[in-house]
This record gives C-alpha cells, sequence and structure tokens, in this order.
C-alpha cells in the first residue's frame, strides 16, 4: 500500500467521532440591542468574578449538558440580566485556538432586539454593573473577543433590517410608515426617498394596514403591523 493511501486512511479515522476526540467547553454570547430615542443601544455588563472583571462584556455563559445552543442563551440573559421571553437569531460561531485564556472554548454567538422600557433590569449572580450603550460609545475596555462579536452582529442585524425587514420589537406592535422609515435611517445611516422607500416595503409583502390612525398627530397616519404569517 502505497504512502498517500495510508496517510489518507489515517485522517479518515480521525473525522470518526470516538471516545479520544477532542473536547472543549461550549459558550452563548447574546448582543441585545434596544432603541431608545432614535438611537440603537447595546446592552454590557461587569462581573465581580471570572476573566475581565475589570470589562465590559456582553450576558454570556457556558451551555451545560443538558442544553441546547438556545436552552444557554436564554438562560444567560435571565441570569444575568433578568431579560427573559425575548426572540434571538443565531449570528455566528468563534472557535479562535486563544480565544479565552483558561482554555479551549467556542462560542456562539445570537442577536436580540428589544424595546428596553419593556424587559427592566436587574444586577444578579456575580453582575456588578449592567447598562445600555450608544453603538457609537461602545466602551473601549471589552472582554475577550466580544468587540468582534458586537461588529458581526450589528451587520447581521442591518442586513436582516434591508433584506427580511425583521426588527425584533425596536417598533411598537403597530407603527407609521414614517416610524419604521425613521428606524431604518437611524440604524443604518442613511437618508431615504420617501417614495422608493415605501415602494420597496410594500413589494416585500409583510404589512399589514389595521385600519387605524395614529391618535394626536395631523392627518392620522396609517398604523401598520407585521402579518401573522410573514413575521420572523
Amino acid at each position: 500500500m502505497s504512502n498517500k493511501k495510508v496517510f489518507e486512511q489515517s485522517n479518515l479515522q480521525n473525522l470518526t467521532v470516538n471516545t479520544d476526540s477532542f473536547e472543549c467547553s461550549i459558550t452563548t454570547d447574546i448582543a441585545v440591542f434596544g432603541y431608545v430615542d432614535h438611537r440603537l443601544k447595546i446592552l454590557l455588563t461587569k462581573r465581580s468574578v471570572g476573566e475581565f472583571t475589570d470589562h465590559w462584556m456582553l450576558p454570556g455563559g457556558v451551555m451545560e449538558g443538558n442544553e441546547t445552543l438556545k436552552d444557554c442563551a436564554s438562560k444567560v440573559l435571565v441570569a444575568l440580566t433578568g431579560v427573559e421571553n425575548i426572540h434571538f437569531e443565531q449570528v455566528k460561531v468563534y472557535s479562535a485556538i486563544d480565544r479565552h485564556p483558561i482554555k479551549r472554548v467556542i462560542t456562539v454567538s445570537f442577536y436580540a432586539m428589544i424595546r428596553p422600557e419593556n424587559h427592566p433590569l436587574f444586577l444578579k449572580g456575580n453582575v456588578e454593573q449592567i447598562a445600555w450603550f450608544d453603538m457609537d460609545e461602545i466602551p473601549k475596555n471589552l472582554g475577550f473577543d466580544h468587540s468582534q462579536i458586537i461588529h458581526d452582529a450589528y451587520m447581521f442585524l442591518k442586513n436582516n433590517l434591508k433584506d427580511r425587514l425583521v426588527m425584533g420589537e425596536l417598533l411598537p406592535k403597530k407603527f407609521t410608515l414614517t416610524e419604521l422609515q425613521g428606524l431604518y435611517e437611524d440604524i443604518l445611516g442613511l437618508q431615504l426617498d420617501k417614495r422608493n422607500f415605501r415602494k420597496r416595503i410594500f413589494q416585500m409583502d409583510i404589512l399589514k394596514n389595521t385600519g387605524e390612525v395614529k391618535a394626536g398627530i395631523k392627518g392620522g397616519p396609517i398604523l401598520y403591523e407585521y402579518r401573522v404569517d410573514k413575521k420572523a
């Protein structure tokens, strides 16, 4: 048998899972975005124990043997911030060999979009500080690789907003087209043509006319909401 074939067979044996296969810890980190006074914000924490105690970090924690990734993400949010019962989506996996100073750790990031006023924050567990930061005023002293994770989650949010109109709780359940365009412009940093914006939104066929108008505004603009059968 040639050396090449022996090498190929050896490599194939290493591709199957066995009792000696490499193992490492898996964590989840959650980028929770909020929208207040036309500003996009992100939720960060400081902890009193563990690595990077003097740094701001995304809510995150280790996955246990009886949990799925989403179970872990939900657990982390409740345990560290008090935020619960929100929708979040997976963003990316980070597996750099040296990303954690103690051991090999792979993290899976998620993102969520909420209205901060609907989710009171609580200092829980080993969290000593928790705060909302404007996206252009994020502290420089971030732990681990959370600067990259935040950047990637922010780009994921913007792409989802443009391509799928995924905006979570960033607007009320019922909103005007002007409020929706304002959200786009605030997050994407763009000035959008009103007519072209509305044409594109209606082409997406994702909004429902509620038949109601917004009270207290001259002309009573129509209120819209997500179509239930289209909502992400």
